[in-house]
């Protein structure tokens, strides 16, 4: 089970030296607000500002009022535990404070290894937990979790009194038991489910026809990179060692390791830019580039996307469709396009904090506008009417706070989930279509 909160699981992963590429690996960042020069926030832009006398009057005053007023006495430590979240809070829906325990929780999600359901989760301004996406074979998935559903309770708890998201993790073999809020559904369902140590495989193949090959890619992770590469050597291996074309699924991918997806664009390249991120500071602007080595020799990619396909998802589809690589079909993306930078405190704890927004090779943030596809499916009919194969309304636009978009407008609207296998074939039917017109293809 993956979980944070009060953030959605799209995040884009970049710990602070990978922005820095010249800074030394071993020195972390100062954030005790004497920020080194070119470390930390605030560099660039001289000293950090001194705090208000009158702002830190205001806040003492709120403070002294609740330990004085609150109609239940407040631990000291809980109420600055709060005060420190809601200086992140406001900020956008991804910079959030994590305690020791979220910090250890957050590095799980880069192993691909951990304790719990299975599942991505947006938590919404009311505390109810919103499903992104189940994660492929896990126990969320296996109960019959959609994205779309809303949980509000744990174990008959509201979610609204639980202090923390601890209760949705626990022991393997022991149980969980959600009340789950499903739009179509007048009650809401009670699901129970076991957990398990979720050992994740991002990556999984398949040749449909013959020459043709199938990889989905469910998230990005540490190994994602290196077991796309074994995937896609196995495929050419069943061809005769030549791919006439390649279906590479985002469907419902989160994002993850901003570096995972560049392993994958880099290795579908021969050259060209991949991604580049821009912030305020310096060590916040980076570019990543293909290096010579097209593990396909040219032979066209079609890459399927839908509403779930959000932050190192959208970087890979739109570095392989700037560079005139690949067509993307499916439903609009997610449209998360910002950079989140761990930063590592003294206690155990950390800040995630945004810190730049990413830009496809042309130069275009897709930030709170996603990705619209080549060529537009609609949710299969039968898909539709067993399963919640939207995520209605729910975007990087429609999220209170959001970091405001380049090219974000009022028309943008929100993709739909694309569940089952009618766009795996209308992927397959395109690619080879693309495949017979132009046998030396490249995208125009």
């Amino acid at each position: 089970m993956r979980i944070l909160r009060p953030v959605l699981l799209l995040s884009l992963l970049l710990p602070w030296p990978a922005l820095a590429q010249d800074q030394d690996q071993d020195q972390p960042p100062s954030i005790d607000g004497q920020a080194e020069p070119g470390n930390g926030p605030g560099a660039g832009d001289g000293n950090p500002s001194p705090v208000p006398l009158e702002e830190i009057r205001r806040y003492v005053a709120v403070y002294n009022a609740v330990k004085a007023a609150y109609v239940d006495p407040v631990d000291d430590h809980k109420l600055m535990r709060s005060a420190v979240r809601g200086l992140l809070l406001d900020l956008d829906p991804h910079s959030t404070y994590f305690d020791k325990e979220d910090a250890q929780a957050f590095d799980e999600q880069t192993s691909g290894a951990y304790q719990g359901i299975g599942v991505e989760l947006v938590q919404q301004p009311d505390a109810t937990l919103k499903v992104v996406a189940p994660i492929d074979d896990t126990p969320a998935a296996r109960a019959g979790i959609r994205a779309g559903d809303v949980i509000v309770a744990v174990d008959g708890k509201p979610i609204s009194q639980i202090d923390g998201m601890e209760p949705l993790r626990g022991a393997p073999g022991t149980q969980v038991i959600l009340t789950v809020v499903r739009e179509g559904v007048a009650k809401p369902m009670t699901i129970p489910l076991t957990r398990e140590t979720i050992r994740v495989s991002s990556v999984r193949s398949r040749m449909p026809e013959p020459g043709y090959g199938y990889i989905r890619i469910s998230t990005f992770q540490a190994d994602t990179g290196a077991d796309f590469q074994k995937h896609l050597e196995a495929l050419k291996s069943s061809a005769n060692g030549r791919l006439r074309g390649l279906v590479l699924d985002l469907r419902s991918n989160p994002g993850g390791l901003l570096t995972a997806a560049v392993q994958v664009a880099d290795d579908l390249l021969e050259s060209g830019a991949i991604v580049s991120t821009r912030g305020r500071i310096a060590v916040s602007d980076s570019q990543f580039n293909a290096t010579p080595g097209d593990l396909l020799d040219g032979a066209p990619v079609v890459i399927l996307v839908d509403a779930g396909s959000a932050s190192a998802a959208e970087v890979l589809a739109g570095a392989l469709r700037d560079n005139a690589r690949a067509r993307v079909i499916g439903s609009r993306t997610f449209g998360k396009g910002s950079v989140q930078t761990v930063l590592p405190l003294d206690n155990g704890d950390s800040v995630k904090l945004t810190t730049a927004r990413y830009y496809t090779p042309s130069g275009r943030s897709i930030q709170a506008s996603g990705i619209v596809p080549d060529v537009v499916l609609q949710p299969d009919a039968k898909e539709t009417d067993d399963t919640l194969s939207g995520l209605p309304g729910l975007s990087e636009a429609t999220l209170p706070g959001h970091l405001h978009g380049d090219s974000e407008d009022d028309d943008n609207q929100a993709g739909e989930a694309l569940p089952g296998d009618e766009p795996i074939a209308s992927a397959l039917a395109e690619l080879k279509r693309m495949a017979t017109a132009n046998p030396g293809w490249r995208m125009e």
